[in-house]
């Protein structure tokens, strides 16, 4: 498997214990598991926002007034790969505690997890596509050193 070129912007809004996600998100760590789960070349954002940020773009962009853990905007899936991943830092922190995660395993899983939909996966079209994407996901994960994350 050849490594894919990977332009990656990785931005920090205004967020509570910024140290400690900062800690959890080194730089080469978010390449190699975006990359890993890249099929083409990329030029990614990855940003993390505090939960007003992440329920302002969740309401607008989807129609849920909420934040979510992760919003992901694919522009191009070919010939490279557009998107922004959107990551609300309060939200991912509170499932890792719930989940008996670290905060590291859970932005992996959920980095690889939006990079999957910026390449066209989808777990909402039907159950097949969602064990489709939850296997490679696992998978992924696994090749990354990672545990299965359901």
């Amino acid at each position: 498997m050849f490594l894919k070129k990977l332009s990656l912007s990785l931005q920090f809004g205004d967020i509570r214990n910024a140290v400690r996600h900062r800690a959890a998100l080194p730089r080469h760590s978010v390449a190699r598991w975006i990359r890993h789960a890249l099929a083409a070349d990329a030029e990614i954002t990855v940003r993390i926002v505090d939960a007003e940020e992440g329920q302002a773009l969740n309401r607008d962009y989807r129609g849920k007034d909420y934040a979510t853990n992760v919003l992901t905007f694919d522009y191009a899936q070919a010939p490279v790969v557009s998107a922004d991943l959107v990551l609300c830092a309060p939200v991912v922190a509170r499932e890792a505690r719930e989940q008996g995660k670290t905060l590291q395993a859970h932005y992996a899983h959920l980095l690889v997890h939006a990079t999957l939909h910026a390449q066209g996966y989808d777990h909402e079209t039907s159950e097949r596509d969602a064990l489709e994407m939850e296997a490679l996901e696992i998978f992924l994960l696994a090749e990354l050193g990672c545990t299965n994350p359901y």
